[in-house]
C-alpha cells in the first residue's frame, strides 16, 4: 500500500490534533500540584457547586456571584486551598457577570489551551492545588489588556489590605 504526500501530512495532522485535544483534557500531560487530593477529597472539602467549577471546570451562571459586586479593598483566594489569587486592585466590572480582574498575584496561577468549545481559549488554574478559576482574554483595561473572567464560586474574599 502507498500512501502519498498529502494523506501522510494529513494523517499527522490529525494525530496532534488528537494529542493536543486530549492533553488539554486531562491525558498525559498531567500536572502535579503542591496540593493533591483525592476525588473524595475534593468532594468532602467543597460545596457542590464550587466542586462543579473547580474540578469539573463548570462555569457559574454570570451574575450570579457574591463576588461580582464586591468592592471592598481584600484579597480573592482560592476556595480550593486559600492561595492567594488576585488583590482588590485589580479588579474591575467587565460587565460579563463574573468577577473579573487585569491581573493575578504574583506567581498565583497557571495557564493552559482549553479546546472545549471547539476553538482555542486560555484556562487559569490555582497554582496550588490545579483548580479550574475561569478563562483570560485580551480585551481588558491598561495597564495588561487582559481580562481574567474568574467564577465567584472558585473564590473566597477576605477583606482588608489589598
Amino acid at each position: 500500500m502507498r500512501v502519498s504526500r498529502r494523506e501522510a501530512i494529513g494523517a499527522m495532522g490529525m494525530a496532534s490534533a488528537v494529542a493536543l485535544l486530549w492533553t488539554s483534557q486531562g491525558g498525559a500531560a498531567e500536572t502535579r500540584y503542591e496540593l493533591t487530593l483525592s476525588d473524595a477529597e475534593w468532594r468532602k472539602r467543597l460545596s457542590g457547586p464550587s466542586y462543579s467549577v473547580l474540578r469539573k471546570a463548570a462555569t457559574e451562571a454570570p451574575y450570579s456571584s457574591p463576588l461580582n459586586s464586591e468592592h471592598r479593598a481584600g484579597i480573592f483566594s482560592c476556595a480550593g486551598c486559600a492561595l492567594p489569587l488576585f488583590s482588590s486592585k485589580t479588579k474591575f466590572d467587565s460587565h460579563t457577570g463574573w468577577p473579573s480582574f487585569y491581573a493575578p498575584l504574583a506567581k498565583a496561577v497557571l495557564v493552559t489551551s482549553d479546546y472545549t468549545i471547539g476553538m482555542e481559549r486560555t484556562e487559569v488554574h490555582c497554582r496550588r492545588c490545579g483548580g479550574h478559576l475561569g478563562h483570560v482574554f485580551d480585551d481588558g483595561p491598561p495597564p495588561t489588556g487582559k481580562r481574567y473572567c474568574m467564577n465567584g464560586l472558585a473564590m473566597t474574599f477576605a477583606p482588608g489590605k489589598a
